[in-house]
């Protein structure tokens, strides 16, 4: 699902266009992690509108790729769906991730999804972190396990993470954090944070053989010692 803002005027100077992908790992339908997610999104878009930048927002529903998702974990193989959710990610400037809580953890499909990413695909990306459940008991999940994830995935988290039970949803206080996160992802993006960090840093980062960060285009073929293991 892409959301865009009203198109200019004729005559008018055309917004900065960037890109939100939300990945909600929400199981029910209606579901309050998606609609978390949503929320998030909703208020980020108005915050960038604000500043001039038109946030064209795309939904990654993982309910619908459950299936895609665990075969991808056994065998390798990626589903053209999962393909293109995985070409959302890498294209987005920025994220809101949003997943139930069940047992004290993130649900499976949420980390599994993240598990069958590439290892390079998120590094620099402004992340917004989330999670929804039955019970306040859950609330330390996201800045506990949640943030430990995503450093391994070399993306900056928003200092402001999200958790919701039953009984924030009539809370004002659940308002005043979600304008927060927002506003902190927003800056990230303005401020081109993820640009600067892969424009310059790349080749600063370990990288996986045949992941994103494309290592071994990097290995000169041309030297005496490459020519002698090809038998040149």
């Amino acid at each position: 699902m892409l959301h865009t803002l009203d198109t200019p005027a004729a005559g008018a100077e055309r917004p900065e266009a960037r890109t939100l992908a939300v990945i909600s790992a929400g199981t029910s339908d209606p579901s309050t992690t998606s609609m978390l997610a949503s929320r998030i999104a909703d208020r980020a878009a108005a915050l960038a509108a604000q500043r001039g930048i038109e946030l064209r927002v795309r939904f990654v529903d993982l309910r619908a790729l459950a299936q895609d998702i665990t075969t991808a974990l056994v065998s390798r193989h990626v589903s053209p769906a999962l393909q293109e959710a995985s070409d959302a990610l890498r294209d987005a400037d920025a994220l809101v991730v949003s997943t139930p809580v069940y047992k004290a953890g993130p649900s499976g499909l949420f980390t599994s999804f993240f598990q069958a990413l590439d290892n390079d695909l998120l590094i620099g990306t402004p992340v917004v972190l989330a999670a929804t459940a039955g019970s306040s008991r859950h609330a330390l999940v996201v800045d506990d396990q949640l943030r430990g994830l995503f450093a391994y995935l070399r993306t900056v988290t928003a200092p402001t993470s999200l958790f919701a039970a039953p009984e924030d949803w009539n809370s004002g206080d659940l308002g005043k954090r979600i304008d927060r996160a927002a506003a902190e992802l927003i800056a990230l993006i303005a401020g081109g944070f993820r640009e600067t960090v892969r424009g310059d840093s790349w080749g600063g980062y370990q990288h996986s053989f045949g992941s994103a960060g494309g290592t071994e285009l990097g290995i000169d073929l041309d030297t005496d010692l490459m020519r002698l293991a090809t038998g040149g």
